[in-house]
């Protein structure tokens, strides 16, 4: 198409009826908008003017400063939903955050905000109906005034869902059943982030002054808690208060051996209303110098467990060294609607608990077993008889080989795997070509020795209609460059990729996935969102280079090795102000790509004309005209 034939096209849409263009704006996401915005001096008007009554704004995939953020969020009596990125934000953006209009408010990583933030959500946003919070006052290391926290929840009264992801610890007072008693009696779900036990069960307390044990949280039905360590006394205390809970999920992850631990007596307590349908008890392996588990249970306590467990639906489970077959056995056929099953460090768990999974009702389409190093390849072929898995988790189980490959091979909806420091080879790998991975959409090679860069082409050798996003091939001391050039020849279309300690990955590899073109006559770049390289031997200051625009433009997430060159880093930074680069050597997590919302599903766009709107700016001036395919090149190439 010729320019003049741009420009005509550009000038037909800015003679459309500006009521008209702004209800076709008004069915778009934000990023589309953005996108919009960015072509023509009416659309950028409009879509200005959309920001005062857009009902969802979802930026959580960049940490904006409060003066970029400030033009996205004008007033605007109709926003409902905000959820943000808060790591460039501080107290001083509570002004521009807080609506009373909203129902739905997700703020992460709250570093810098103080404990004011909870009393001045609950003064601004008293109709909210859901709030996430995460990390307040986490980077001052100040404590917090409990007084704010019961400002939050006494005059947020519509409350349905609370998840406050921070350490209880910072408030300067006890978490006495009377914070929580004014508390929403329509609030059915809450998460924290860590709390004492000894906090937790007084919380719960029953006839604290004039509260009763009745009066609290009537209604909740999903709890999602992190302790020190738990105790029969917390058990006992959340089965007999919280009668309508049908959702529990307990972890602790202790350095050392509690004082008080969960015994066989405290196990059996649970569900004793027997309305639990999803059920979580996890004892994290944190602290690898200091191995901890749940010592004080066995075979008995699970066996009590299992008498009211015939409603659940989802079971997961971990540190229980003490339990062998014949508890996990028990559990797993006591439960006719189970279709989630996860065990994680079930040092005695071994075959025999599938070895009849098949003749049993049983149609599990969730299973995890990590670090259960006795088993072998025999209970995978047993337990393929779900043919209906769509997540199957093996970390760590290192008797698993090739065979076991084979059995998976024949599972058509799998989406998720996990073979992490598993005993497969590159053959084995070629067991899952065809049916399953083009079902796949995320699988984790981490740590399996015997792969080399021929598990490339073993897995993607004539496939065609490739459903992968994520890949994590970390901690694979014989893959190459070699091997990711065979990835980019493929076109994968993945949007996460793991490569760190892989001590033979250099820049040619960052250069092929920057190069790396996904569909035959499209644009030529790659679709990460998310790359960690860290501790990868061979980059250089050369790939630096390649990680710049217009490089690896919907990049979000980079993890590399600080130590190459911090100068250079921080140039990377300066170039690229909306990614996160991670160089300490911490794991992007993996809960970091927020799509839920279908921000991340716009692979088409050739920049990300968010970031270009925000940096630009709103107002054009009287005598601009619209921008010519020339001039956004020349954007492009800056």
């Amino acid at each position: 198409m010729s320019s003049r034939e741009d420009k005509s096209s550009e000038a037909g849409v800015e003679q459309l009826p500006s009521a008209v263009l702004a209800t076709i704006m008004m069915n778009l996401d934000l990023r589309s908008i953005c996108s919009m915005a960015c072509t023509c001096k009416s659309c950028k008007a409009c879509a200005s003017h959309i920001l005062s009554f857009l009902p969802n704004i979802n930026l959580l995939d960049i940490a904006i400063t409060t003066d970029l953020l400030r033009p996205l969020l004008p007033p605007n009596p109709h926003l409902r939903s905000l959820k943000l990125d808060c790591n460039r934000l501080d107290d001083s953006s509570i002004d521009l955050l807080l609506r009373p209009s909203l129902r739905e408010l997700s703020l992460r990583n709250c570093m810098d905000f103080s404990g004011k933030l909870l009393s001045e959500i609950g003064r601004r946003c008293s109709d909210l109906r859901s709030l996430c919070l995460g990390s307040v006052a986490g980077k001052r290391g100040r404590i917090i005034d409990i007084y704010h926290l019961k400002e939050l929840i006494s005059r947020c009264t519509q409350l349905e869902v609370l998840v406050l992801m921070f350490d209880f610890s910072l408030f300067d007072a006890h978490l006495s059943a009377q914070v929580w008693a004014p508390a929403s009696d329509k609030l059915t779900s809450l998460e924290i982030g860590h709390v004492s036990s000894i906090e937790m069960t007084k919380m719960l307390s029953p006839d604290v002054g004039p509260v009763r044990s009745a009066s609290i949280l009537p209604c909740l039905r999903r709890l999602c808690i992190s302790v020190d360590y738990i105790t029969d006394a917390m058990v006992g205390r959340i089965s007999e208060v919280l009668i309508s809970l049908t959702h529990l999920d307990l972890r602790d992850a202790p350095s050392m051996e509690p004082p008080f631990d969960l015994t066989n007596a405290g196990i059996g307590q649970i569900n004793r209303h027997g309305n639990l349908k999803h059920f979580s008890l996890v004892r994290s392996q944190e602290f690898l110098d200091t191995t901890t588990y749940f010592n004080h249970v066995n075979d008995l306590g699970f066996l009590l467990m299992a008498d009211k467990c015939a409603n659940l639906e989802s079971i997961c489970l971990g540190g229980f060294r003490r339990v062998t077959d014949t508890g996990f056995k028990t559990l797993l056929h006591s439960c006719s609607k189970l279709y989630k099953f996860r065990v994680f460090w079930g040092v005695q768990l071994t075959d025999l608990v599938f070895h009849d999974i098949s003749a049993t009702s049983l149609s599990l389409t969730h299973v995890s077993l990590r670090c259960c190093h006795l088993m072998s390849n025999h209970a995978i072929v047993n337990l393929v008889s779900n043919m209906d898995l769509k997540v199957l988790d093996l970390r760590a189980c290192k008797n698993l080989g090739d065979e076991a490959l084979r059995a998976i091979g024949v599972l058509p909806t799998l989406k998720i795997l996990i073979l992490d420091g598993t005993d497969i080879s590159d053959v084995g790998l070629s067991s899952l070509r065809g049916e399953v991975i083009s079902s796949l959409v995320s699988l984790s090679l981490r740590g399996c020795k015997r792969l080399t860069d021929r598990c490339i082409p073993a897995l993607f050798d004539g496939s065609s209609e490739l459903g992968l996003r994520e890949l994590d091939l970390s901690n694979l001391p014989n893959l190459s460059d070699d091997g990711i050039l065979s990835l980019a020849r493929y076109r994968v279309p993945i949007t996460t990729l793991r490569l760190r300690n892989c001590r033979r990955i250099g820049d040619v590899s960052v250069m092929a996935l920057a190069s790396m073109q996904i569909d035959e006559g499209s644009w030529q770049g790659s679709s990460l969102r998310l790359l960690d390289i860290c501790e990868c031997g061979g980059i250089t200051q050369l790939a630096f280079r390649w990680l710049k625009k217009p490089y690896f433009r919907r990049l979000r997430w980079l993890g590399v090795t600080g130590s190459i060159n911090r100068d250079i880093v921080d140039a990377l930074a300066r170039n690229r102000p909306f990614l996160h680069v991670a160089c300490r050597g911490e794991e992007l997590r993996a809960d970091t790509l927020d799509e839920s919302d279908g921000m991340g599903r716009h692979d088409h766009f050739e920049t990300d004309e968010l970031e270009q709107l925000i940096l630009d700016g709103w107002n054009y001036s009287d005598d601009e005209g619209i921008v010519d395919a020339e001039n956004y090149g020349e954007f492009m190439d800056e």
